[in-house]
């Protein structure tokens, strides 16, 4: 009998990381294909990047609007309907030629993401047990960082191959079949969710430490988005016949995230302090942003390497370490700290563009690598903060 638990509570979880990577994998799509909209519907490259930020915007404030659905439902009832609903949404875009329809859809498409997010990690947490949990949470974030580069890669592969259609069509079957898997979950609870009131939201960013944190990452996720987002635009610039198949391979670096991420205690341990493995990925980040002003797409392949490796030993120090600075309501703590990684991504996808738009590629990372410095700024105020707060 318990060996049959077992293997129910690991498939469940294989479903569970299935759904995982789907969801990733409709979030950036679109991303390393904007180039291709830009030119079917006649797009500037601001108008063509709104398929990504609309999709991302509402992560940016999901903690504050999610509680009332969250606490009204079961984990699994909002999964599987959010599942199925961005499903038909992919059906519906592959099926679409009208821009502003394509837009609304993708802005639709970005109220499910969040629900189905918050579902996933709230569905490990209750079913895992407490020796289980540490490790499957570690295994839905490679999910997320292998979802992020397959949407990208696949997206621009088929793209070329068949036309960008069939990437989506194929993402909408999937994500309906794994509707109809979830369908299997056994174990349910509803959603302790703490959900945050502007009152708490403010007494939290009025403490120093967490106040630098979020800016920190903040910046970090706005320069990330930024470059990720007008990297495929630059491709084109310089080689028009620079094929979607290559401009999604580019992202390849990215999973550099799943090494960090599971290895991040080992890189505390090995460098001394949070602090400084922050510091150090700052560096490194900076580094990457830097070494993008080599304009030869192999040059860009192997920075994105170093890129992505500063960013997530940054993402993933400061995730957990939200969490021994909130003394009390880390739940919220969480919450907040998600709004800011991902309104820091949505402005970050959108806002550069202006300057790329006007003044080109190496003053639009010359601004990114101010973001960085500013990024620096804000930890060694995090770290000030910190030091003062343990001295009393």
């Amino acid at each position: 009998m318990q060996k049959m638990i077992v293997r129910q509570f690991s498939g469940n979880l294989a479903k569970i990381y299935f759904c995982t990577v789907l969801a990733f994998c409709s979030l950036y799509a679109a991303q390393p294909i904007q180039p291709v909209f830009q030119q079917e519907f006649a797009l500037t490259s601001l108008q063509a990047i709104l398929f990504t930020t609309l999709m991302m915007l509402p992560l940016g404030f999901a903690p504050m609007f999610y509680g009332f659905l969250l606490e009204a439902f079961s984990v699994r009832i909002i999964l599987r309907l959010a599942v199925l609903f961005l499903g038909v949404l992919e059906l519906i875009f592959c099926c679409t030629s009208n821009y502003l329809l394509l837009l609304v859809i993708r802005a639709l498409q970005g109220l499910a993401i969040p629900a189905i997010f918050t579902s996933l990690v709230s569905y490990i947490s209750f079913t895992a047990t407490r020796d289980e949990v540490q490790a499957a949470v570690a295994r839905y974030i490679a999910a997320t960082i292998l979802g992020g580069f397959l949407g990208r890669f696949l997206s621009g592969l088929f793209t070329e191959l068949v036309g960008w259609r069939f990437f989506f069509f194929l993402l909408g079957v999937l994500l309906v079949l794994g509707y109809y898997q979830l369908r299997s979950l056994e174990k349910d609870a509803n959603l302790q969710y703490s959900r945050p009131r502007p009152a708490e939201v403010f007494t939290l960013i009025r403490e120093g430490q967490i106040f630098w944190l979020y800016l920190t990452i903040f910046s970090v996720f706005f320069v990330f988005a930024g470059l990720l987002n007008f990297l495929p635009f630059e491709l084109k610039r310089l080689d028009p016949a620079f094929g979607e198949t290559g401009i999604g391979f580019m992202y390849f670096g990215y999973v550099m995230g799943i090494a960090v991420s599971l290895n991040i205690r080992r890189l505390i341990a090995w460098l001394g302090s949070e602090f400084a493995v922050a510091a150090t990925g700052l560096c490194i980040y900076a580094l990457g942003v830097l070494a993008f002003m080599v304009q030869h797409p192999a040059a860009m392949f192997a920075t994105m390497f170093v890129f992505c490796t500063g960013m997530f030993m940054v993402h993933a120090l400061l995730s957990g370490y939200v969490n021994t600075l909130a003394q009390q309501n880390k739940a919220i703590a969480n919450g907040v700290y998600i709004s800011f990684y991902y309104l820091g991504g949505t402005i970050g996808s959108f806002a550069p563009g202006v300057i790329y738009e006007y003044l080109g590629w190496r003053i639009f990372l010359a601004c990114l690598l101010g973001m960085v410095g500013g990024a620096m700024f804000c930890l060694l105020r995090l770290h000030s903060a910190v030091v003062a707060n343990r001295a009393r």
